[in-house]
């Protein structure tokens, strides 16, 4: 692939990365893995993913630091750490088509999830402790995977914190603090190698971009109708996956 293919893929997909973080607050490295296994194996895909959003996940950290509640952290990211670095491994030992599929169908189901969750504006109040250990299995296991470990625990994070801004400081730190490690362990099993650092370089000026203007534009956009697209684009693109994986 030549220079300016990738370089306008990794652009594009980071533009777009960007705004859907900056209108939904998480999904970033969804609509990042919708691009990257274009470029780069799956299991390199979710390190550049992951690493692409750090610089606008740093600056959301401090911004909302004063709001930060540990306590409801530090559980869920044991838990989500350990099941992530298990699934990191037991990735290696998956052909590519297999975890395409796999990848295909996470995308559909979330896609069919969120739009559900959209469409008929239903919100969760309380979720217990068991719940929590479940999505934070699920959501590690996903990350280690495919660098998607965001819808879950936001939806966690959502329905225990007090606040917006208590809500946007623990899930900011709790994927500030993935992405320390799981980079640092990526990097160190030679899933990650200095090669890769281009394309993360490039994703990042367009996140970072891209999440100030859609925090610019938020205001003016229908943002029902907004996520609502953003939604069935992640479907087709799973199914897009699935069936030509199969």
């Amino acid at each position: 692939m030549s220079l300016l293919s990738w370089i306008f893929i990794i652009i594009f997909a980071a533009l777009m990365a960007g705004f859907v973080q900056g209108v939904t607050g998480f999904g970033s490295g969804i609509v990042m893995m919708i691009f990257l296994p274009h470029l780069l194996p799956i299991n390199q895909s979710a390190g550049v993913s992951t690493l692409t959003m750090v610089i606008a996940n740093v600056m959301l950290v401090w911004k909302y630091r004063k709001h930060l509640d540990w306590q409801k952290i530090i559980a869920p990211f044991l838990i989500y750490a350990c099941m992530a670095l298990s699934s990191l491994y037991l990735s290696s030992f998956f052909a590519s088509n297999h975890l395409k599929i796999l990848l295909g169908l996470l995308l559909i189901v979330l896609s069919i999830y969120y739009a559900v969750m959209n469409i008929r504006s239903i919100s969760i109040k309380a979720i217990p402790l068991w719940i929590m250990v479940i999505f934070s299995l699920i959501s590690g296991f996903f990350n280690g995977m495919f660098g998607i470990g965001g819808p879950l625990m936001a939806l966690y994070f959502l329905t225990n914190s007090k606040s917006k801004e208590n809500y946007l400081s623990n899930i900011q730190t709790f994927f500030l603090m993935d992405t320390f490690l799981m980079t640092t362990v990526r990097f160190s099993s030679g899933i990650l190698t200095f090669s890769n650092l281009k394309y993360i370089a490039v994703g990042i000026v367009g996140a970072v971009l891209d999440t100030i203007l859609a925090n610019h534009l938020v205001g003016h956009l229908n943002i029902k109708l907004m996520k609502l697209f953003i939604y069935i684009f992640i479907g087709l693109s799973g199914l897009y996956y699935l069936i030509s994986s199969i």
